[in-house]
């Protein structure tokens, strides 16, 4: 630490992260450097910091831990929440945070080498920036949090959250109104970073908003062990459809025929022709594509859709490491199968929570809904756990476990 912070610094981070036409701020108070033992309601706060903008595929080295301090209250006269942060989500969308967007849904990450090392003691009544250099700010994604000082009506200490926080152990929320109460704890914590979170809404807005899924038709899902893959192939089967899964390994093929009771499933990276390989799996062709994957896996399934098919795009996680996306050369058949091919963003569905809630928490208590996590322990494997995404490394939904209350 020392070598690359040499000096103590005191610094207010005021991140601001904008989603759609929402918005998230956090921000902390702490010290970088040489952490120091705190009297009264100050608690250190370990914190991920992007050291970079990330061209290419990222490495574990892109992110670095600062830890600090925080104050364990909200700003007298604020209606933000301080929250402890107990478990974070590890999302593929993440990778476009790291790259300088322009233009996105999303707001890149604020990478560390564009923040100034030298100001000592800055007031933490300061603005954002010191001489027009902004401040070191955590990156930050969705996670499960408890509520340790609130100054809005809504929540008090104690309350169980989800939604959009920082990648650190404290963060204070000063637009709450972003944040999920939990009202279920009959059913894991961790769960509301994936299977009763985004990726559950993901999962239900996509393919029964999108795809208006009918009795009896034929499903196909890219990355389908993933945490979003997995519940559209549970959700597709209790709807009567047959479904088609692929991934990228036998284990990972093994449990979705297994555990999450697909028809079939193959391992794409075996398949030297995906084109046949989908001809054998659906040989009068795709009702549905649930589209996780992107570049050659698209084009080979629009050659196998069905007239009138829907296609629902979630995501295209083969292209976000390429400095030069690949094309699609197949979109000719989206004219002769009129096929209807939408993408959509989980956050213009989340006023849909309460309904989906009220269709997915019976068919989890009832068993009828499998759910396999990968969980990574401790803030410090966080930048590990995220990276691992990339090269499917994971097996289900990545969490970082941070504390266990």
């Amino acid at each position: 630490m020392s070598e690359v912070f040499p000096e103590t610094i005191r610094l207010r981070l005021s991140p601001l992260l904008v989603i759609g036409s929402s918005s998230l701020s956090f921000s902390s108070v702490f010290f970088i450097g040489r952490p120091s033992t705190m009297a009264g309601d100050q608690v250190r706060n370990k914190q991920v910091i992007l050291r970079d903008f990330v061209e290419g595929f990222p490495k574990e080295s892109d992110m670095y831990i600062v830890t600090g301090t925080v104050r364990l209250a909200v700003p007298e006269g604020s209606t933000a929440v301080l929250v402890k942060n107990l478990y974070l989500s590890c999302d593929p969308y993440m990778r476009n945070c790291m790259s300088n967007l322009l233009g996105s849904y999303i707001e890149s990450f604020k990478p560390g080498s564009s923040c100034e090392t030298k100001y000592t003691h800055i007031c933490a009544s300061c603005v954002s920036t010191v001489h027009g250099v902004e401040w070191l700010q955590p990156i930050s994604g969705h996670g499960v949090c408890k509520v340790i000082d609130s100054g809005h009506p809504k929540f008090k200490k104690g309350d169980l959250v989800w939604g959009m926080t920082g990648w650190e152990e404290y963060s204070l929320i000063t637009a709450p109104e972003t944040l999920f109460k939990i009202e279920h704890t009959d059913v894991p914590l961790s769960y509301y970073t994936g299977l009763l979170g985004m990726a559950g809404m993901s999962a239900y807005a996509g393919f029964f908003k999108v795809c208006s899924p009918k009795k009896g038709e034929t499903v196909f899902i890219s990355a389908a062990s993933g945490a979003v893959g997995q519940l559209v192939g549970q959700f597709a089967k209790l709807t009567g459809c047959y479904v088609v899964g692929s991934a990228g390994s036998k284990e990972k093929v093994d449990l979705l025929k297994n555990k999450f009771k697909f028809d079939d499933a193959f391992n794409y990276k075996e398949e030297p022709d995906l084109n046949v390989a989908l001809k054998r799996y659906f040989p009068d062709g795709i009702d549905i594509y649930f589209e996780n994957v992107g570049g050659k896996m698209l084009d080979a399934v629009l050659l196998n859709m069905k007239v009138h098919g829907r296609i629902a795009a979630c995501g295209m996680i083969s292209q976000y490491n390429l400095k030069q996306h690949e094309g699609v050369h197949n979109l000719i058949q989206i004219v002769v199968k009129q096929i209807r091919m939408e993408g959509f963003l989980v956050f213009g569905y989340y006023s849909q929570y309460p309904e989906y809630l009220e269709m997915v928490l019976p068919q989890i208590r009832e068993g009828k809904i499998a759910y396999v996590e990968d969980i990574s322990e401790g803030l410090e494997s966080g930048p590990a756990a995220l990276i691992g995404l990339f090269s499917g490394k994971n097996v289900g939904k990545q969490v970082v476990a941070v504390a266990r209350e």
